[in-house]
């Protein structure tokens, strides 16, 4: 059962994303560094069947998956109605990819009784507060043994300004996740880049299930 404060936030993204959901792929490719990075990553290191991505919004991600896994099934989870459908319209005619309109942990999220091999955050964990540590762990119990969590999201910044105004955005830029991720997971390969000669920083994380 979700807590008052999941329910809130749940909501808060939701609104969110009623209007960032029109304007989200024509504007994010400028920021969201990595995304195709991490893509590379898992398929270097692992051929998975089964590919879940928590907060799939638009399906940039699970195109790409489907391009790169054609043989692969490919579950895309998200909780903005918003986002769905857009994800849908974008990987219609892509036939390994379905779509849950759902907060994660709410429902057992598997394919036919099945885990993931892999379970993929995009930029998703750093604006769930202080729900990020409950969807690392969720993940571990989700995953087979020896899956994989990859995770590429923002990572820190030197600038109060910078940080503020990413927090006017719902993002928390505190270095904040590495400490479960590597906690929770044999790491696997983990780099922090910067961005624009160093405004932020953003990371990309591999990690196996121990």
């Amino acid at each position: 059962m979700l807590q008052e404060g999941s329910i809130i936030q749940n909501q808060r993204i939701q609104n969110y994303y009623r209007f960032q959901s029109m304007i989200y792929d024509s504007t994010r490719w400028s920021f969201l560094f990595g995304r195709n990075l991490i893509l590379d990553r898992i398929a270097k290191e692992t051929s998975p069947q089964k590919i879940l991505e928590i907060g799939c919004g638009t399906g940039y991600n699970l195109k790409n998956l489907s391009k790169k896994f054609p043989n692969s099934k490919i579950l895309g989870l998200d909780v903005s109605a918003d986002m769905i459908q857009i994800a849908q319209k974008k990987n219609k005619n892509s036939s390994n990819i379905q779509l849950i309109e759902s907060p994660y942990g709410t429902k057992k999220i598997n394919f036919e009784g099945e885990q993931p091999d892999v379970i993929l955050f995009s930029y998703m964990l750093t604006m769930v507060n202080p729900d990020f540590s409950s969807m690392i762990l969720q993940a571990y119990e989700d995953l087979k043994p020896g899956g994989y969590i990859a995770v590429v999201d923002f990572y820190n910044s030197k600038h109060s300004w910078f940080r503020n105004h990413m927090s006017n955005h719902h993002v928390r830029m505190e270095s904040h996740l590495h400490p479960i991720l590597e906690r929770k997971f044999e790491v696997v390969n983990s780099d922090i880049f910067n961005a624009y000669f160093g405004v932020w920083e953003y990371f990309t994380f591999l990690g196996k299930k121990k």
